[in-house]
């Protein structure tokens, strides 16, 4: 039915598309750096208070009272700062009511702003105070280096205004920093999130860049960071690789407070001792490491602070990043957009016109067309109820990622999984049922079928690729692999063997999105089930806009048909007195058949 000259012709313009992609290639922003010394910080005097701080406050669940015990310390510790020059740091609080990993919860978020004697935007230190485990002292070494750079600040001159920021739920959901973001009050020209910076075991990258939204921080502020930590720690704080970018550009899964800072365009880093994810609740501390670190984010502040705005450094060092780097170069989000085009070109062209050859054989293609949408509706039920038991926090389940340690275990996490779960199967037993009362058959064992499945596929992948590029490549294999379902003779040719080859097509398909799926898994310390959890969590905590979720469900009702296509496979079909190739017999001789096709002919003349 599908027409290979048209497929592989359309392969030439990505030659172009490859040419003008070399051409495009560019050189990163450059780092800025400053003359000042971040001698003034003391180190010594942040460990002793991250120790009498763990000491205090060992529990610190998001809004629970040790948390807003340590809010009370922190608002209250800024409040008392001034230096020679200036008045210190004007100090408010915020109260909001958001979902956290212990269900909605009433949060504080502590701000402290000290003026700059320039007008330029302002530079944010954040740090969240939360944790989900008992202890967790390197988890809290952000908040210790938050007050000493704090001290440091507001007994020195700055030209841009600093603000001070202490949040809650940064152990799972984000909901002070994205409280902050929202409500942030004018443009900020940089953001340091302060981790862990004091954990002894050591994952690199310690710049984490990387956005809740698409795309990432600025390469200027990202560099800028990294070489301070350079100079001050004396390693190589490490970056991203190609494909650990690619991936979080594709789907922006982003642990870390800077991800919503980002998202809401806020320039944004995290500075981490244990890189993307957070460290153990019991990691032993080092009193060296965090004043190395220290010492690195001041470095940072000062370089940020002496220098033009992001915006006017490089060019375009203060825009939010989405090109892709190769080698020392980068490639430019527009060029890789043009090779994801050209890559959806075959399947647009051929489909094309096998759905021109579908109306010549009178397929019913449009009924198809309404069964394989039909095959998303079960996950389009389980979605909105997983959503509908987070938003009546029937799960607890903030707004964004969930990571390993925050995970709850026993009978809670069993009900997180268990009732989507539960509502999928029941959705897919009724379904038949459902078919039939469409009049749709749920089987699918005709020629339209693969057809239909691809039809939709490809409206799904444009869709997405106008939106977000980059996740359109999630689709492209199985948009090129499952042509072969709309092949009726490939599908029919393979004897007892056929379902299986079919069902191979199928689960290679699937490559893609089962690479990205292991690559986060690694990154965020999750084992299977962790995984499936934290999945759940993040449609039941509306991490996914309604638009989103159903173009999630719509793809995954794809896989569903190509999967009900794949076991519907039938094995060669002889003609007989009644069918030609799925043709209804209007033609008839004398004695028999005589139709096209009855004085024999070539296998691609039987096609057409």
């Amino acid at each position: 039915m599908l027409n290979g000259r048209i497929y592989r012709a359309a392969f030439v313009p990505l030659l172009f598309a490859l040419a003008i992609a070399g051409f495009s290639l560019r050189a990163p922003a450059h780092s800025l750096s400053s003359t000042l010394a971040p001698d003034a910080f003391d180190g010594p005097r942040a460990f002793a208070e991250l120790q009498s701080l763990a000491a205090k406050y060992p529990e610190r669940r998001p809004g629970g009272a040790g948390d807003e015990t340590l809010a009370a310390y922190v608002a209250q510790t800024l409040s008392g700062l001034s230096g020679s020059s200036s008045a210190g740091f004007s100090v408010h609080t915020r109260h909001l009511e958001a979902q956290t990993i212990d269900g909605k919860r009433t949060l504080t978020t502590v701000i402290a702003r000290r003026p700059g004697i320039t007008g330029g935007s302002p530079i944010v230190l954040l740090a969240h105070r939360d944790a989900a485990r008992r202890g967790a002292a390197a988890e809290l070494s952000g908040t210790a280096v938050l007050l000493e750079l704090a001290r440091v600040l507001a007994a020195s001159e700055t030209a841009r205004t600093v603000i001070v920021v202490s949040t809650s739920g940064g152990s799972g959901g984000d909901a002070g920093a994205l409280d902050f973001a929202t409500h942030s009050g004018g443009a900020v020209d940089g953001a340091i999130v302060l981790g862990d910076l004091a954990g002894a075991t050591a994952h690199k990258p310690f710049v984490v860049p990387f956005s809740a939204g698409l795309g990432s921080a600025p390469a200027t502020l990202a560099r800028t960071v990294s070489a301070a930590l350079t100079r001050e720690v004396g390693v190589d704080p490490g970056t991203p690789s190609t494909l650990g970018q690619l991936a979080h550009l594709t789907l922006p899964l982003a642990p870390g407070e800077q991800g919503q800072l980002i998202a809401h365009g806020i320039p944004a880093v995290l500075v981490q001792v244990s890189g993307e994810r957070p460290p153990r609740a019991n990691e032993a501390i080092s009193a060296t490491r965090l004043q190395n670190f220290g010492r690195a984010v001041l470095s940072s502040v000062y370089a940020l602070d002496g220098n033009p705005n992001l915006s006017a450094a490089g060019g375009v060092g203060g825009e939010v990043e989405t090109a892709l780097p190769i080698q020392r170069k980068l490639l430019p989000a527009w060029a890789l957009r043009l090779l994801l085009a050209t890559l959806l070109l075959p399947p647009l062209l051929v489909l094309i016109d096998g759905f021109a050859r579908s109306r010549r054989r009178r397929l019913a293609v449009g009924r198809r067309l309404q069964w394989v949408l039909a095959c998303a509706l079960p996950f389009l039920i389980a979605a909105f109820f997983t959503r509908l038991l987070g938003l009546t926090d029937a799960i607890a389940a903030p707004a964004g990622l969930m990571l390993a340690q925050a995970l709850p275990s026993g009978a809670a996490a069993l009900e997180a999984v268990f009732a989507p779960l539960f509502a999928l199967v029941l959705a897919w037993l009724a379904w038949p049922a459902l078919m039939r009362r469409l009049h749709l058959h749920p089987r699918a064992d005709d020629d339209a079928a693969g057809l239909a499945l691809l039809l939709v596929l490809l409206a799904i992948a444009i869709l997405v690729w106008i939106f977000n590029p980059f996740m359109a490549l999630l689709l492209v294999p199985a948009l090129h692999l499952w042509l072969l379902l709309a092949q009726p003779d490939w599908r029919r040719s393979a004897g007892r063997t056929h379902r299986l080859r079919a069902l191979a097509v199928v689960a290679l398909g699937l490559l893609v999105p089962v690479l990205l799926a292991a690559f986060y898994a690694r990154q965020l310390g999750f084992d299977p089930a962790q995984a499936i959890h934290a999945s759940v969590l993040l449609f039941a905590g509306g991490y996914y806009g309604v638009p989103a979720l159903i173009l999630w469900c719509l793809t995954l009702g794809c896989l569903a048909a190509a999967v009900l296509v794949a076991i519907g496979s039938s094995p060669p079909l002889i003609a007989g007195p009644d069918s030609a190739d799925g043709i209804p017999i209007t033609v008839r001789g004398p004695m028999s058949y005589a139709g096209p096709g009855s004085l024999g002919g070539t296998e691609s003349a039987l096609r057409r």
